[in-house]
C-alpha cells in the first residue's frame, strides 16, 4: 500500500470524543511492533509561512520552494487557490494579492497564532503517527513511511491529505470544539466537538486507507456501504490498536455503550424498515456518514451507525475466515452480499 497522487480525505466530520491512550481492541492481541523503525520526517510549513517578509514574499517562497519541493506548490495552488504556479515574482497577482493578504489579514494573523499556541510542537501527534506507520509496516512490509506536513489553510477544512509522498496535516482544523470560528464557517457542532488533536492519526490512516479503497457511493445499497466502512473500521483497529473504539468509530462512550447494548435492535431495524438493499442515496447516506444521531432510532444512537454494523459484519466474516489476511479481504470486490452470508453474522 503506497501512498499515491492527490487523494483527499476530509474526516473532520467521522470522529468522536474520545482518548488516544485506552487500548480497547476488542480483546484482540496486538502484534509486537517494537523491532520496526520508523524515521519520521515532519516539517511545519504553518511557521515557515509565518515568518516569511511579506514585503519580499517572492525571495522568501523561492527559498521555502527548496524545503518544500513536494508540497509547497500543491499547497499554494490545489489547497489554497492562490494559482502562483511556480512564478516566484513580484508582479505575480497570487503572490501580491492571494498569499499577501492571507499573511497579513488580521482573522488569518490570529488563526496563525492560535496554531503556534496550541501546537508549540508536535511532539504528541507525531508519536501517534510513528506508532500507526510501525502497524502499516508490519501488516504491509512494503509501505513507504511518508513525509509530514503540518500546515494551515485558514479554516478550509483540510484536516488530512495525501500527495505523492507525503501526507499534509492542517493544525488550524484541530483547535478544539470551543474554537469559536469553526461555527462561521459553517461547521456543526456534532462536527466540532471531533477537531482535536487525538483525531489526528485517524485522520491520516483514514486518507492513507481511501488512497487504496475509496469509498464508492454510485449504484450501492445501504449493505454494500456499510461493508465498506465497516472495512475501513477493521483496518482502522488493525493499524492503531492502542486507540479507543470510541475515537476510531467518532462515537462518545455514552453512544458506543448505546451500541453494544443495542446491537440486535440495531441489525433489526435495517431489516424491518428494508434498508439493507435500499440504493436511495437520500434515504441512506444518514446511516454511513457522521451526524447528530441516526434517523429512526433513539436519540442516544450515533450517527454514522451503518459503520459499526459494516464492523461488526466484517469481523464476524473474518472470524469465519482466520487464514484470510487483511489485504486480500480488502481487496475483494463487490462482496457484501458474500461478506454478509459467510460472516454468519449473529447480533447480540
Amino acid at each position: 500500500m503506497a501512498v499515491k497522487r492527490l487523494k483527499q480525505y476530509i474526516t473532520t466530520g467521522l470522529l468522536g470524543i474520545a482518548t488516544i491512550f485506552a487500548a480497547c481492541n476488542g480483546g484482540k492481541k496486538a502484534p509486537d511492533v517494537s523491532n520496526i523503525k520508523v524515521d519520521l520526517n515532519t516539517r511545519r510549513l504553518d511557521r515557515d509561512l509565518q515568518q516569511l517578509d511579506t514585503n519580499n514574499l517572492a525571495a522568501g517562497l523561492k527559498g521555502l520552494d527548496a524545503k518544500y519541493p513536494d508540497f509547497l506548490n500543491f499547497y499554494l495552488d490545489t489547497l489554497m487557490g492562490f494559482s502562483i504556479r511556480g512564478n516566484y515574482t513580484d508582479t505575480n497577482g497570487g503572490i501580491s494579492d492571494g498569499l499577501k493578504t492571507f499573511l497579513t489579514y488580521k482573522d488569518y494573523r490570529g488563526l496563525f497564532d492560535t496554531v503556534n499556541k496550541h501546537f508549540p510542537d508536535t511532539k504528541v501527534i507525531d508519536g501517534d503517527l510513528t506508532n500507526s506507520f510501525k502497524y502499516m509496516k508490519h501488516y504491509y512490509p512494503a509501505f513507504k513511511i511518508p513525509k509530514v506536513v503540518y500546515f494551515t489553510s485558514g479554516l478550509n477544512n483540510w484536516s488530512a491529505i495525501t500527495y505523492n509522498d507525503v501526507v499534509g496535516i492542517g493544525l488550524d482544523m484541530y483547535l478544539g470544539p470551543k474554537y469559536p470560528y469553526y461555527a462561521s464557517v459553517g461547521i456543526p457542532a456534532y462536527v466540532t466537538q471531533h477537531l482535536l488533536p487525538q483525531y489526528v492519526a485517524v485522520n491520516v490512516m483514514s486518507a492513507i486507507y481511501y488512497n487504496d479503497h475509496p469509498f464508492v457511493m454510485e449504484g450501492k445499497n445501504l449493505l454494500d456501504l456499510m461493508i465498506q466502512r465497516g472495512k475501513q473500521q477493521y483496518f482502522l483497529e488493525r493499524v492503531m490498536p492502542f486507540a479507543d473504539d470510541t475515537l476510531r468509530f467518532g462515537y462518545t462512550g455514552k453512544q458506543m455503550e448505546w451500541c453494544n447494548k443495542s446491537e440486535a435492535d440495531v441489525y433489526n431495524f435495517f431489516l424491518t424498515q428494508n434498508l439493507m438493499y435500499e440504493t436511495n442515496w437520500q434515504k441512506i447516506v444518514r446511516y454511513v456518514n457522521d451526524g447528530p444521531n441516526s434517523t429512526g432510532m433513539p436519540s442516544e444512537s450515533p450517527g454514522n451507525i451503518g459503520t459499526w454494523l459494516g464492523y461488526k459484519i466484517v469481523s464476524a466474516y473474518m472470524e469465519q475466515h482466520p487464514d484470510l489476511t487483511m489485504d486480500k479481504m480488502l481487496a475483494q470486490k463487490d462482496d457484501a452480499q458474500k461478506i454478509l452470508q459467510e460472516s454468519k453474522y449473529k447480533p447480540k
